[in-house]
């Protein structure tokens, strides 16, 4: 018996590209981007190497070039000039996100408009609900979160992005009931054609803490386990999954993505619906610091992460690579 090669499919560029198993485009990327309410301002964020805060003008000017590049959504989070602990500017009709969206809407054709749902970043202590004193223990800092009051903000927030134009909004809080209360709202008001992309499985995660300081929504007090998931359960991620796609999700997510191949896998395994990854700043950091600058070092091992992520069963990837990729994929 002859031995069997398989080396033979591995012999030379053109012929592993012609047999590859798992395949990364550019149609298959989000592009996150941090939106700010001022006009022609584009600021570095010092955590996150080469990643801006945008005002909309030069979002639009940004969104030329994504679209260019075959990159054909991008996901909006919105840094207020104001806070409360209301959150009432997520849900204003003159937002910073609601602004952005109108204007990406009436200026820039083919581009998927998909919005982040939380109340984070417009609130003053930085949770991501309605914060309630702990009854258990008066006259101390224990808090926890109203769920249900949360929905209802979460809800408003939605329809004014739905009103505004987005085509996905994308719940984060991590709420109970949180897909069901925003597809009951825009329902209501006549969105039933805008999609909801659920952050489901969504872990209290160390590898945050360079996005909250981009977004300025790191918690002032406290944690976020009690709502976020823990990184220790699997079989619950699914039971999250499986809930968001019964009160009706279009697209669940995993986030973070490299720490949690398995439960991409596991969820493409057991659910007929499109799943989206989460390459979060943390990931993004760690490559970047790992290849210190090396931009041949850099494009080998983003594109082995997220090809990873594909592999595992992701059908879309969030990540703030895309534009790279976009351009090293052109090239191929």
């Amino acid at each position: 018996m002859s031995v069997i090669s398989l080396r033979r499919l591995r012999r030379n560029p053109q012929i592993r590209s012609l047999v590859a198993e798992t395949r990364l485009r550019a149609e298959d990327l989000i592009l996150p981007y941090f939106v700010i309410d001022w006009k022609d301002r584009r600021e570095p964020i010092s955590s996150m190497l080469g990643i801006y805060r945008f005002s909309a003008d030069n979002l639009l000017k940004e969104l030329d070039e994504v679209k260019a590049l075959g990159i054909k959504a991008v996901l909006l989070f919105g840094i207020p000039d104001k806070k409360d602990n209301a959150a009432s500017e997520s849900y204003s009709d003159n937002g910073v996100v609601q602004k952005a969206i109108r204007r990406i809407r009436k200026e820039i054709k083919g581009i998927v408009i998909i919005t982040d749902v939380c109340m984070c970043s417009y609130t003053l202590h930085g949770h991501c609900g309605v914060i309630k004193k702990s009854k258990l223990h008066a006259g101390t800092r224990d808090f926890y979160i109203d769920n249900d009051g949360t929905l209802k903000i979460l809800a408003k927030i939605a329809v004014s992005h739905a009103t505004a134009g987005a085509d996905f909004v994308a719940p984060s809080a991590m709420m109970d009931g949180q897909v069901s209360a925003i597809r009951d709202a825009m329902d209501k008001k006549g969105f039933s054609d805008t999609g909801i992309l659920a952050y489901s499985a969504k872990f209290a995660s160390n590898f945050y803490g360079l996005f909250r300081n981009a977004l300025d929504s790191a918690p002032q007090f406290g944690d976020r386990k009690s709502y976020q998931m823990d990184f220790r359960n699997s079989k619950e991620a699914l039971r999250e999954i499986e809930q968001d796609i019964n009160e009706g999700a279009d697209i669940v997510m995993v986030k973070p993505a490299l720490a949690y191949l398995d439960i991409i896998y596991r969820a493409k395994e057991k659910f007929n619906i499109p799943i989206a990854a989460y390459n979060v700043s943390g990931e993004y950091s760690m490559i970047k610091k790992l290849t210190s600058g090396d931009k041949a070092k850099e494009r080998e091992l983003v594109l082995e992460a997220l090809t990873s992520m594909k592999r595992a069963g992701a059908d879309l990837i969030i990540t703030y690579f895309a534009k790279e990729v976009g351009k090293w994929l052109g090239r191929r």
